[in-house]
């Protein structure tokens, strides 16, 4: 069977939406296709929130509407090959698609570590397909003992919804000395890991397991101390791993970090295939080394730059690097990170200073609903160029570290954030006298 468009997407996440999307928005007379192999798709970001926010965890599921709307045509089937030379794809059904412009949007796959027993009942990789979600969800609520390996920040929102459900006792074993390492500093790592312990969640750091012990299903996790804890289940939370078999089998060249190589354009090593989302490969913003970089916000960035360019360099607005900005939930403590913590800065050799606040995201206040709200940001020495950026505290954190994200692309020096123009409102953000971007950018300023 033989079918031929002008832009064929591979994948139906929200890279692979995006991409198409924006492909129509500036290509309207163009063709457009997109295969995707999982039929009913779920919000990533939401998937922890099947335990317990949800009411129903179909309510996660991510429909097809904008590709509908833009006239999109939705090929149900799974690419298992490509021919770049004849430039086709072949189907799993056998159908063959012929395309000008490829886009790979193949997403990425959980990180299963090699341990002994990981194959057993009741151990659950985190797939993005809700036919397999929720099955997962319903046994999980059954149980009493539930285990979840790795404390970043999808280890956490996990643990963080599950101990929501009564009668679960809920663990989680992170083996760096502690959670959200990777993007947090200690004092932020701190707020989350007594919110979670606030809800009954067992913290343990530094360890890692060692097997998983049952007959056909998981009862027992032996940890690297030699302790033994009582499991049913077993979330596995410890990351993704770029989803790039088929750009492999293609003669795609892959990165450093194993994503898809890509150019600043999301343009492969073919001229005519793009690669957007997790398995393109991700550079840091300001050392340009290999990041290991999974965000939904980041791979929707990715899909309009690719989608706005497959045929001329129309939006000159190129891929500049990775700024790892994205923010998390726990029991209302909103978190939030972007760019270089004060940690990894230092290990890159930069020469920082940090500024820190602290404020109430009312004003006064003694208004209802009222948060206290921290902000950490750090800046080149010499150059007062910002480097990163974290907050903690209510719901508006989760604007804060969009404005500390701009920031940062457009390299804004600790002087510009000390004069920021700001709109405020007594129910909706800290004084003007108080806010807390410019108040840690003074505080930054005073030390240098």
């Amino acid at each position: 069977m033989y079918s031929s468009f002008d832009i064929l997407i591979i994948g139906g996440g929200p890279a692979g939406m995006v991409s198409a999307v924006t492909a129509k928005r500036y290509y309207p007379h163009k063709k457009i296709a997109l295969i995707r192999n999982v039929a009913n798709g779920c919000v990533p970001c939401g998937i922890p929130y099947m335990f317990s926010s949800l009411k129903d965890p179909s309510e996660n599921r991510m429909g097809t509407a904008p590709l509908e709307k833009n006239k999109v045509h939705i090929i149900q089937d799974e690419a298992v090959r490509i021919d770049r030379d004849g430039k086709n794809v072949f189907t799993k059904a056998g159908k063959r698609i012929v395309y000008e412009k490829l886009i790979l949007a193949l997403g990425s796959l959980p990180m299963i570590p090699p341990i002994p027993g990981i194959e057993k009942k009741g151990v659950y990789p985190v797939y993005k397909n809700m036919d397999y979600l929720i099955p997962v969800v319903q046994d999980v609520k059954k149980r009493k003992n539930v285990l979840v390996i790795g404390g970043g920040f999808i280890g956490i929102e996990f643990a963080d919804e599950i101990s929501k459900i009564n009668g679960i006792r809920v663990s989680l074993v992170e083996m760096r000395e502690r959670i959200l390492a990777n993007s947090f500093d200690a004092e932020f790592s701190r707020l989350a890991d007594e919110q979670l312990k606030s809800r009954g969640v067992r913290i343990l750091t530094g360890l890692s397991v060692k097997e998983i012990i049952g007959k056909e299903r998981a009862e027992k996790a032996l940890l690297s101390n030699g302790e033994t804890l009582e499991v049913d289940a077993v979330v596995l939370g410890v990351g993704t791993v770029p989803h790039t078999e088929l750009a492999v089998q293609a003669g795609l060249d892959l990165g450093k970090g194993k994503g898809i190589w890509v150019d600043e354009y999301m343009r492969t090593t073919d001229p005519d295939v793009f690669a957007v989302g997790d398995c393109a490969g991700k550079r840091d913003f300001y050392t340009r080394k290999d990041a290991a970089v999974m965000l939904a916000s980041t791979a929707t960035a990715e899909a309009r730059i690719a989608g706005a360019n497959l045929y001329k360099l129309i939006v000159v607005r190129e891929n500049k690097g990775t700024i790892a900005v994205y923010s998390t939930y726990l029991d209302g403590l909103v978190m939030g990170s972007a760019g270089l913590t004060e940690g990894t800065a230092m290990k890159e050799n930069f020469e920082i200073v940090t500024g820190s606040s602290q404020a109430v995201d009312k004003h006064p206040p003694t208004l209802p609903g009222a948060h206290e709200v921290r902000v950490k940001l750090i800046f080149s020495r010499k150059s007062g160029i910002i480097l990163g950026g974290q907050v903690a505290g209510g719901p508006c954190c989760g604007e804060l570290i969009n404005i500390i994200g701009m920031a940062i692309q457009q390299r804004v020096s600790y002087t510009e954030l000390e004069t920021l123009q700001v709109a405020t409102h007594p129910f909706v953000t800290a004084a003007p006298t108080q806010y807390p971007i410019v108040q840690a950018a003074l505080d930054a300023s005073a030390k240098i």
